[in-house]
């Protein structure tokens, strides 16, 4: 689709912030208003509309995208949405230790035991824990307790958080970040420490780190998203 607007502005409206291109009111996919109630959210995506070239470039409005996503997937349906989400609880990646490497096993537990610590402490649960690939069950209070978690969250803050829990395949890491209790490139490190450490031992492919940098991206753009909400 070529551009079709000069100026890309957040506009005050009833129940939040809309963006309008001259003066047109933009639209959701699905043909809903783009309200927003965060002014700072707004405007940051009003920038991604201006900053758009001849031709509108989805990839280069990821902003633009999760609003888009948590007005017309999660808000009609919240609950539904936050289902896969939660799910995670059952098998995050942080509760699996490499059972061989006595480095790797260090490492893992340097950056992830604080934060299942930290969700032991803040949501009053504990973590089995597993060495290698095969399935461990968590403690059903422990599911439980995460899960009612993400249904708490409103649709903005649910759609940020499903791309951080899918590509880094952690819900803790996910949650400690919609809360801000960690930092998000700490998180990134963590969710992607058993990668770099096989690419330290072994050598980096130039696909994987390409494959890699992208979902890092992801990770940072959802991660900023929540920031300005």
């Amino acid at each position: 689709m070529k551009r079709f607007w000069k100026e890309a502005q957040a506009v005050r409206q009833d129940g939040g912030w809309g963006i309008a291109l001259d003066g047109r009111a933009v639209r959701t996919p699905a043909r809903a208003p783009l309200l927003i109630a965060s002014q700072a959210l707004a405007a940051a995506i009003a920038a991604e509309w201006a900053a758009q070239g001849e031709t509108i470039d989805p990839a280069a409005m990821p902003l633009t995208g999760l609003a888009n996503a948590a007005i017309d997937l999660a808000a009609p349906d919240p609950a539904a949405f936050a289902e896969p989400i939660a799910a995670y609880a059952a098998s995050d990646l942080l509760c699996y230790r490499d059972d061989r490497d006595t480095a790797l096993q260090a490492e893992q537990a340097a950056a992830w035991n604080p934060l299942l610590a930290w969700a032991e402490a803040r949501h009053g649960v504990e973590f089995a824990l597993a060495r290698g690939v095969l399935p461990v069950d968590q403690p059903p209070a422990t599911v439980t307790a995460l899960r009612d978690a993400v249904r708490v969250l409103d649709p903005f803050r649910l759609a940020a958080l499903a791309p951080l829990v899918t590509i880094g395949g952690s819900l803790v890491a996910g949650l400690a970040l919609t809360e801000d209790a960690f930092d998000a490139a700490a998180l990134w490190d963590a969710v992607s420490l058993d990668e770099l450490y096989q690419e330290r031992r072994w050598g980096a492919d130039s696909e994987a780190q390409k494959a890699r940098a992208l979902r890092e991206a992801d990770w940072h753009h959802a991660a900023r998203f929540l920031t300005l909400l």
